[in-house]
């Protein structure tokens, strides 16, 4: 698996709902993906109560911080059904199906296909959008600004595959 590869599954595991797994693979997450230290030395440090609280309480649909891409653009809006379609074509291209409890566009699912594929297509595609989540958990103050920094310091420029 490539470092990039190892990068967006550290970066996916970090933006997801954190349980018992997440906290007994933090030090491995810590060792893989160095970019996300300052997140994962956090939730090292951190009970895991309060984590699940905190990831709550940022990520609530509420608070603007929604990790559901096709939201930043099309809200809740029937739009978004085939918005939503057109992650799973991105994926079924990929020979990959989608079978998750979260919708397609969950950026954690995203960072996964990502990982596995090496397709940067999607985030790319949404780059605005993360950036804007970015600065979003930025101002709130929440240790997930982190990664989102990481993320989106990772990604290429579109069209150019550089970063930038």
């Amino acid at each position: 698996m490539s470092t990039d590869a190892v990068f967006y599954q550290a970066a996916a595991l970090c933006l997801t709902c954190p349980d018992d797994d997440f906290v007994a693979r933090l030090p491995l997450l810590r060792e893989a993906a160095p970019q996300l230290r300052e997140f994962t030395d956090h939730a090292a440090v951190t009970p895991l109560q309060e984590l699940a609280a905190h990831y709550v309480q940022v990520f609530d649909s509420k608070n603007r911080h929604s990790l559901y891409l096709s939201r930043w653009h099309d809200g809740d809006t029937r739009r978004r059904g085939m918005s939503l379609v057109r992650f799973k074509e991105v994926y079924e291209a990929y020979g990959m199906e989608f079978t998750g409890e979260e919708l397609p566009d969950f950026l954690p699912a995203v960072l996964e296909f990502t990982a596995r594929t090496g397709n940067t297509d999607l985030l790319t595609e949404h780059r605005d959008r993360l950036e804007q989540l970015r600065r979003r958990l930025g101002d709130f103050g929440t240790p997930y600004a982190c990664v989102l920094d990481a993320v989106c310091a990772a990604m290429p420029i579109a069209g150019t595959g550089t970063r930038p």
